[in-house]
């Protein structure tokens, strides 16, 4: 078929008088919508289609079948592995018009919403009913449920509240072959073999598209309280946390180091929390329920200086408070950005952060001593975010080529802590050349069975995760 007879052909399928789905092909949607935060690969899709139902998803899939085309999905677009990215004339399958909530549930605290409702959509509409949907980041305003799912996202509450994954109790997808699947219809207690629902969460749209998610909600947190604290040396990150963790219930534990916090002040809206420097700080945050939490949060804190661990700190005296010293954290990406960071996202279990981070750092500090290292994450579920600057006397591309090494470096490391080369974002295209650092060749193999099993001709965001 030529380009415009698949294009008519897509119309038909998603264009009905009850659910008018939408084509495009115009240059800047192609553009828009074929791509991702990363600026690696530029898009090239063939169209852009914008279904309403899961029933116009199927068509476009058994059309793709038929036709062997394949299929990119495409959310919030804020992902940083390329997972998401058309750059072989795929048609690009964008959720962005399947962004309704379908049904709620205040029994069973479980609302069904389509793929494309964004994630501050989810949690709006949890808080307008008294509940609480605790998965969150910094793209909470603009990723969608799919995606998010796709993905497994984590962000800043994983220590209390788990991944994405941990809030799923049913979805409805559509598989690699063309067929509607609805996955363990809601239920708390269901063993009645696979679990399918967790081979399509992290899968990253290579078996199927999930088109619905029934997802978990909770009761509200109360008073939520902020301590920021400036530590005196790295390895006090996992001091301070062993420490508040055996009183209190943590809703997050963040760091950024010293390098981090100055680019977020520098860039303005943003005040120290404090006059001491220090070379990291920890945020921490927790619910002061009563009087007696917040007694034991203080001897904590006064405990940990001490013992020479903490500098300086200082607590929230309100939910405005706490949002400004959360501005300290979640401003870091936007603050460095005009830098042209080089990023990673990477884990090792909680114990083993402190060594690990040190010696990337020391390698690479060793090898390119211009290069600004920042350092930030979610160190209480041992998720690091690793930020390199570009010097400013240094072209673009040199810099990228530069990165390819330390990419090298990092993921050796990676993999004698046994860790994580993708620890929130997935693989896509950007992390797939060094998957075997995280997975074993016969977990590989494996993968690559169960892809075969969903989607036999391999039309479903080919060229992702692994060829």
């Amino acid at each position: 078929m030529s380009s415009e007879q698949i294009i008519a052909a897509l119309e038909e399928l998603v264009t009905t008088a009850e659910n008018p789905g939408k084509v495009l092909t115009d240059p800047s949607d192609l553009d828009t919508y074929g791509k991702d935060w990363t600026k690696i690969y530029p898009p090239k899709p063939l169209a852009i289609v914008l279904p309403k139902t899961t029933e116009q998803v199927q068509a476009v899939v058994r059309f793709a079948n038929e036709n062997n085309i394949g299929l990119v999905p495409s959310g919030g677009r804020t992902g940083l592995s390329a997972g998401a990215v058309a750059a072989n004339g795929e048609i690009v399958v964008a959720f962005d018009n399947m962004n309704q909530v379908l049904d709620f549930n205040a029994s069973d605290r479980t609302v069904r919403c389509q793929a494309g409702v964004v994630t501050e959509q989810l949690q709006n509409f949890a808080e307008e009913n008294g509940l609480y949907y605790p998965v969150d980041f910094a793209s909470a305003g603009s990723s969608q449920l799919g995606g998010n799912l796709s993905t497994n996202a984590g962000g800043i509450k994983v220590i209390r509240y788990g991944m994405s994954r941990d809030w799923v109790a049913g979805l409805k997808v559509v598989t690699g072959k063309g067929d509607i699947l609805d996955l363990n219809k809601d239920l708390a207690k269901n063993n009645t073999g696979y679990d399918l629902r967790h081979l399509f969460i992290g899968a990253e749209g290579t078996l199927g598209f999930i088109t619905e998610a029934t997802m978990k909600l909770t009761r509200k947190p109360d008073n939520l309280t902020v301590l920021v604290l400036g530590l005196n040396d790295l390895v006090n990150t996992m001091d301070v946390l062993q420490s508040f963790q055996s009183k209190l219930d943590l809703t997050a534990y963040e760091f950024f180091s010293h390098q981090a916090m100055q680019h977020v002040l520098a860039h303005g809206q943003v005040q120290a929390p404090f006059e001491t420097e220090a070379p990291y700080y920890a945020l921490l945050e927790f619910e002061a329920v009563s009087d007696q939490v917040m007694d034991d949060a203080m001897a904590l804190f006064e405990e940990c200086v001490e013992k020479g661990w903490v500098l300086d700190g200082v607590i929230s005296q309100s939910e405005t408070q706490a949002n400004s010293l959360w501005q300290l954290r979640e401003r870091i990406s936007e603050s460095i950005a005009p830098r042209i960071p080089y990023k990673n996202d990477i884990s090792v279990v909680v114990s083993k952060v402190p060594g690990f981070l040190q010696e990337i750092d020391s390698v690479v500090t060793e090898h390119y001593p211009d290069f600004e290292i920042i350092w930030f994450g979610h160190i209480g579920d041992g998720n690091l975010h690793l930020n390199i600057l570009k010097p400013e006397d240094m072209a673009k591309e040199d810099f990228f080529e530069k990165c390819q090494q330390v990419n090298k470096w990092v993921f050796e490391i990676v993999e004698r802590y046994q860790g994580s080369v993708s620890a929130e974002h997935g693989v896509g295209m950007t992390k797939k050349p060094y998957l075997q650092y995280t997975r074993s060749e016969a977990e590989i193999a494996y993968l690559k069975g169960i892809k075969l099993a969903f989607d036999p001709n391999g039309i479903m965001n080919p060229g992702k995760i692994f060829d």
